[in-house]
């Protein structure tokens, strides 16, 4: 008999385990859910109604494989003004950011490729490579507890030697998702630099570039990004998102700034991986980018209220007694907590949905380095993170 079962290096993929969670209580009215790395709110009037306007207009038909061009100028425009350079011609729209992940992968990796990545890391961005035959080593952020407050941490040294002249690929995502960690722009010089040397592509996953806190992201709230340092012909790839800027999770459109060389061969792939993101939606997009600025400033505001508050509580003494490290992020829009002696954060994060209607995402989805942690998606109202603190009390204090 034939076999038909799908190539090694697919068979090998391991399975959401964010998804394994959320599937064992969507549908369910009694659980609250955090699991998810989207905000509780819907996108904007203004940007639902610019692609309805689009739809009523008959903007149904293919469009461009790199994007619409106003678009494309207009996010050439944002950038320039958060990273001081952009061309119209390394601007690249993608049917949502994590393809944008996959297109960036086939255009640069072949089998056996060695690709690094800064871990703990969602999931999608660590497998992507593997479908593709490239090896990935992982290089873990450490929770320093020693301090007076904790933090995830990068040990520089240990990335520098991880990243050795026979490296293909860095993969760094700052923001981090889970963990709120962001890199330094010291860190960032050094990083590059080393890049340099050896001739690595560096691939930035920037999606949560305008969720920092703290002032951290100066007068544009917008986190240190390689582009402010590194020149347009080098090997660096910025890959961004509407989804968490924008509030627009499910209308799945992304783009990435890129070398020009890379353009036409991005053009390609983007043909026989989707052929191009939908007119409607960039439309809708094109907007956001345009007139959303107040909608970014929105959710800083909200959201800094909402980790504020989260981590408060997490770091009470009632919850410090059941073991819980809540470090405080300094972007995106995660707390990622650890909880002292625990070994099993899916099996955890599945009887919290059954047992206490609570939905959070284990640390074990983002890589063995996360395991023992907790993500808790804050994007959300105080009310609800509320109720979320008290069902979780009540978990753990019957465990």
């Amino acid at each position: 008999m034939f076999n038909t079962e799908p190539r090694a290096a697919v068979a090998s993929l391991g399975a959401s385990r964010i998804r394994e969670v959320a599937n064992a209580g969507m549908g369910r009215s009694d659980v609250l859910p955090f699991w998810f790395g989207e905000p509780d709110q819907v996108t904007p009037a203004f940007i639902r109604d610019a692609a309805k306007a689009a739809l009523d207009a008959g903007d149904t038909f293919y469009t461009h494989n790199l994007g619409l061009p106003p678009l494309r100028e207009a996010l050439a425009t944002y950038s320039a003004r958060l990273h001081g350079r952009a061309d119209v011609n390394q601007m690249v729209v993608t049917s949502s950011g994590v393809s944008a992940l996959m297109l960036a992968a086939q255009l640069l990796l072949n089998p056996g490729d060695r690709v690094v990545a800064v871990t703990p890391l969602w999931p999608n961005l660590i497998e992507i490579p593997k479908i593709l035959g490239a090896e990935v080593v992982s290089v873990a952020l450490r929770l320093n507890t020693a301090s007076k407050a904790p933090a995830w941490e990068l040990d520089l040294d240990q990335l520098l030697a991880a990243l050795t002249p026979h490296t293909k690929l860095l993969l760094l995502n700052s923001p981090n998702n889970p963990t709120g960690w962001t890199i330094s722009r010291s860190q960032q010089g050094s990083l590059l630099a080393h890049c340099r040397q050896h001739g690595i592509w560096l691939l930035a996953d920037d999606v949560y570039e305008r969720l920092v806190y703290d002032g951290l992201g100066g007068a544009l709230h917008c986190a240190p990004s390689f582009l402010d340092i590194s020149d347009a012909n080098e090997r660096v790839i910025s890959v961004n998102s509407f989804s968490k800027s924008w509030l627009m999770t499910g209308w799945r459109l992304g783009w990435m700034q890129v070398p020009v060389s890379l353009s036409a061969g991005l053009g390609k792939l983007i043909e026989y991986n989707t052929s191009c993101a939908p007119g409607f939606v960039q439309r809708a997009g094109m907007v956001a980018v345009e007139g959303g600025e107040n909608i970014i400033q929105s959710s800083l505001t909200r959201y800094t209220s909402a980790r504020d508050y989260l981590v408060a509580q997490l770091s009470s003494d009632a919850f410090r007694a059941a073991g819980i490290i809540a470090p405080r992020p300094q972007g995106a829009m995660y707390v990622f907590f650890k909880i002292e002696g625990e070994t099993d954060s899916l099996a955890l994060c599945k009887r919290l949905v059954s047992e206490a209607g609570l939905g959070l995402a284990p640390g074990s989805a983002f890589g063995t380095e996360g395991e023992g942690a907790i993500r808790w998606c804050f994007a959300s109202s105080i009310e609800k993170l509320e109720q979320g603190l008290a069902r979780l009390a009540g978990f753990l204090a019957r465990r």
